[in-house]
């Protein structure tokens, strides 16, 4: 089942019956609610919804946005914060989501598990690779890597205590709803769980709740920054696979591309495709329609029709 994130153009909107009506006119029968999606648009959302005139596949933590914020703010609050008010707030919109999904029968909350609090070394590692993927090669890209993953290691026990406790909590409350919950892999070196830790992270999260939610253009970037493999990371990951957030990226970092206009080797990574995984494309707001349908048309070409 293929849907298309309201990322793409819940800005343009005001009515979120409209937003949904512009999905709809694309050809798609589902829509995820993305993270940009301002309290103001739900009435509508749900009007189309109770109408039958979409479906909605997914939300996206934290939908709709907290009251006051008007832009996508997936980030808002951290489940992996040390401030305890702010793991409150992260549980307690997160609650808010939950129940915007079930009721508009949703299947899945894609949900962004926090960070460890160390600076910004992915985008450092970015800005050398702009200057070629030679640059992987050299000593002070390197040492940055190893740099970032020593930080990282030393400083995570706390952070990911935190956030184990809070989907534990998470978990319980998605369970009664019938709803999944997909972990997103992420592109920055400092969000959890690390590419090095999912396979710890889903013996400590086994119920069928608890789900792997992957993003290839996130996998891509961690690529390009020489982390991981794509396709072998998804692979590893097949087992636990809920669905996908799907767009393209041009290298090093420009991801939310349409499928076939970036580097993304979508045939390597059909094997593991089901037709009952959830397949979301997240496509950039600045593209025109025709863009987007390009896009959809050349990865159903890959990955099939369903």
């Amino acid at each position: 089942m293929y849907s298309l994130s309201t990322c793409w153009n819940s800005s343009r909107h005001t009515d979120g019956r409209a937003m949904l009506r512009e999905i709809r006119e694309m050809g798609f029968e589902y829509a995820e609610l993305s993270h940009g999606i301002r309290i103001s648009l739900l009435p509508g959302v749900i009007e189309a919804v109770e109408a039958g005139e979409m479906k909605i596949s997914t939300l996206h933590n934290f939908c709709p946005l907290p009251i006051g914020v008007n832009h996508a703010a997936p980030n808002l609050f951290k489940f992996t914060s040390t401030d305890a008010r702010e793991r409150e707030n992260a549980f307690r919109h997160t609650m808010k989501t939950i129940e915007t999904a079930a009721r508009l029968k949703a299947r899945l909350v894609v949900l962004h598990m926090g960070a460890v609090d160390m600076k910004d070394y992915t985008d450092r590692l970015v800005d050398m690779l702009e200057e070629g993927p030679e640059q992987r090669d050299t000593p002070k890209f390197r040492k940055l890597c190893q740099e970032a993953e020593e930080k990282r290691e030393a400083k995570k026990e706390r952070h990911v205590e935190h956030a184990y406790e809070m989907l534990h909590r998470i978990e319980e409350q998605a369970g009664r709803h019938g709803l999944m919950l997909g972990i997103e892999n992420r592109e920055a070196l400092e969000e959890i769980p690390f590419e090095s830790d999912f396979s710890f992270f889903f013996h400590e999260f086994t119920s069928q709740t608890v789900r792997y939610w992957h993003d290839t253009g996130h996998a891509q970037i961690k690529e390009n920054l020489g982390f991981i493999n794509h396709a072998f990371h998804l692979e590893s990951m097949a087992p636990q696979l809920a669905g996908f957030h799907i767009h393209d990226v041009q290298f090093p970092g420009r991801d939310h591309c349409p499928p076939g206009t970036g580097m993304i080797d979508f045939a390597a990574l059909k094997p593991f495709v089901k037709p009952e995984h959830l397949k979301v494309f997240e496509m950039n707001p600045g593209l025109p329609a025709e863009a987007v349908l390009e896009g959809v048309a050349h990865l159903k070409s890959i990955w099939g029709p369903e």
